[in-house]
């Protein structure tokens, strides 16, 4: 998860507590990457800051894919060519915010 490719350096992983293992923490900070997994309940050793802001931008994005997947042939991959696949995905989007103009 954490190789991206040559040309990627991220500063940050973001996950979900699936993720909150010493093993994922350690493999990101050892290429330079900060860590931010949010610590379960029964975890020792728990840090006192923890990145908030940008936990919050993964949950935005969650729920953003939650909403395209709203739309049948963008959750079951219907289209057979990634050109078209995009295509669709770019109509759902527009569909969501269309609609979320629209009701405020």
């Amino acid at each position: 998860m954490l190789g991206l490719g040559p040309d990627l350096d991220p500063r940050a992983a973001v996950g979900d507590k699936g993720y909150a293992s010493r093993a994922n923490r350690q493999a990101a900070r050892s290429r330079g990457i900060i860590p931010v997994i949010p610590h379960k309940a029964n975890e020792k050793d728990k840090p006192a800051f923890f990145a908030k802001a940008l936990y919050r931008g993964r949950a935005r994005i969650e729920q953003a894919v939650g909403k395209l997947k709203r739309f049948k042939r963008v959750a079951l991959r219907c289209e057979k060519t990634k050109r078209n696949f995009a295509a669709i995905v770019a109509l759902a989007a527009a569909f969501v915010l269309v609609k979320s103009v629209h009701t405020a």
